[in-house]
């Protein structure tokens, strides 16, 4: 993996992208999956993650951070602890107990939806979408357009990871994508 959007003199980025596994194969044949759960065993790489985002954000009067499920519950309420912000996990369809709003997508064969909790933002709050990966986009797409509709100004996107031969950037319009590293 080769760094992006980092500067490339931070000696950080060599860390965690060493610390990230990549199982051929999983889970199905042609599949690259970038595994995550190796970064999480490595607490330099995982501390050197954290910092990295929160560095970027912590100066941005973010109010929300917005975790994707599953793995943005991993990257999401340490940064929103370190920057002040709330954390917002955003959930496949009923895992969210209580009144939810959704947002559908599109996937190579059908649609999905993700969802969160009614009133968990409010109009005019500042959010930052985190994930692990992005690949096509369509999830992190869909979280944008959820937050949105109820009024919140996303700033960004931040992954870890990003697959660009995938073109997933691509799909997010004007907002901003940070990443860590970039599969080559």
């Amino acid at each position: 993996m080769a760094s992006s959007n980092v500067d490339a003199t931070d000696d950080r980025i060599p860390r965690i992208s060493s610390s990230i596994r990549v199982i051929p194969d999983f889970p199905k044949p042609g599949i690259m999956f970038q595994d995550i759960t190796t970064l999480l065993l490595d607490p330099a790489a995982f501390k050197d993650t954290i910092d990295l985002f929160v560095e970027r954000y912590k100066d941005k009067k973010i109010d929300v951070v917005a975790g994707i499920e599953a793995r943005g519950f991993i990257f999401g309420p340490p940064i929103a602890l370190a920057i002040g912000a709330k954390f917002v996990p955003m959930r496949k369809p009923k895992k969210l107990p209580g009144e939810v709003i959704s947002e559908e997508y599109s996937l190579e064969y059908g649609t999905d939806k993700i969802e969160m909790h009614v009133g968990a933002v409010q109009p005019g709050e500042r959010a930052v979408i985190v994930d692990d990966l992005i690949a096509t986009g369509g999830t992190l797409n869909a979280a944008i357009r959820l937050l949105e509709r109820v009024g919140v100004d996303v700033v960004e996107c931040a992954c870890v990871i990003e697959l660009p031969e995938l073109k997933g950037r691509d799909r997010l319009g004007d907002k901003s994508l940070f990443v860590l590293v970039s599969s080559t």
